[in-house]
């Protein structure tokens, strides 16, 4: 059986992937604070014996180092995510994603110093690009980050560091590391709460409120499905040719925010207005954004059989299936 250790499993990719780790046998170990997740999340595999589950900070030394001393595979997703949150407090966003992560290798090099040769998955993100002006990005595409007087670009720079660190572990010690950037996953049980677009514009629409659009909404973005993007997750982790690379993980067939508002209406009311907010009104007069945020997802296809079941029209209907029901 394998071990698996997954940090802030009760989030809402992690608890996704926590169930996909059940599914297939696994016994699964997972720390979450709980500060952007919620235990409802894992209420579905709560009363599996082959589930641990404490709410506790990975910044906690004992408690990770007991649990990595435990894991065959560690998920590393535990960080601050959104981008409300991060323009609201850039200091929570750079310490929660360098420092706990930082801890955790170092952990994992204890283990190899002692024999054990654990995995880990780093779940990074598509910010780490920043506002690369290419219409498409591949992993070896230039960081083009703004200027540290925005806090925006604080999140892409904090995880940046945490594939520095993550890779050169990999490099220096031969620690088996596999680097994800997630470009918008979407699906059932994500939150709005912290300006993700897809449940923000449906709770929106179903509560007859209208859709708020940023700028102009001709930004453009790909949107994935939470099931896709773990398959595509444990398929990596599982694939000895992937370790030590970095992966672009999601979708790359690009719509407009603006288009994402009008299928969002289409499919619940099609009365509900749109409203167009500029990101000073939304966030801060200094906030800037990118047009476009496409991956290219060559290198992802050549290393494992990636073929997502969940066009966009799906996703829609499963995130208003979802908030029908919570």
């Amino acid at each position: 059986m394998t071990h698996a250790l997954v940090t802030g499993g009760a989030g809402f990719i992690g608890s996704h992937l926590v169930e996909a780790l059940l599914a297939r046998g696994d016994s699964v170990a997972v720390i979450d604070d709980i500060s952007t997740g919620s235990l409802t999340n894992l209420e579905s595999v709560r009363a599996n014996p082959r589930l641990t589950f404490e709410q506790s900070s990975i910044a906690d030394e004992t408690l990770l180092r007991a649990a990595v001393a435990r894991a065959d595979e560690v998920y590393h997703l535990a960080a601050a995510v959104g981008v409300q949150l991060i323009a609201a407090d850039p200091i929570h966003t750079i310490e929660t994603n360098i420092n706990p992560t930082s801890l955790l290798l170092r952990l994992l090099r204890e283990q190899l110093d002692a024999g054990r040769q654990p995995q880990l998955f780093l779940a990074s993100t598509s910010e780490v690009y920043g506002k690369n002006p290419k219409p498409s990005w591949t992993e070896e595409d230039d960081l083009v980050l703004g200027p540290t007087s925005r806090p925006r670009w604080a999140y892409g720079a904090s995880k940046a560091i945490d594939e520095f660190l993550a890779l050169a572990y990999s490099r220096q010690f031969g620690l088996k590391v596999v680097v994800g950037r997630f470009f918008n996953v979407v699906g059932p049980r994500q939150t709005g709460r912290y300006g993700m677009v897809l449940p923000r514009f449906v709770d929106a629409a179903l509560s007859g409120q209208p859709l708020v659009v940023h700028d102009d909404g001709q930004q453009t973005r790909c949107f994935a499905h939470v099931a896709d993007v773990v398959a595509a997750v444990l398929a990596l982790v599982d694939t000895p040719a992937a370790a030590g690379g970095v992966f672009n993980i999601g979708s790359d067939q690009p719509v407009t925010i603006l288009e994402l508002a009008e299928r969002v209406i289409a499919a619940v009311d099609s009365s509900v207005a749109i409203e167009f907010q500029s990101y000073a009104e939304a966030y801060s007069p200094d906030f800037e954004d990118v047009r476009a945020r496409v991956p290219v997802l060559t290198k992802l296809r050549g290393t494992i059989d990636y073929r997502p079941r969940f066009d966009l029209d799906q996703m829609i209907a499963a995130v208003i299936a979802d908030k029908r029901v919570s």
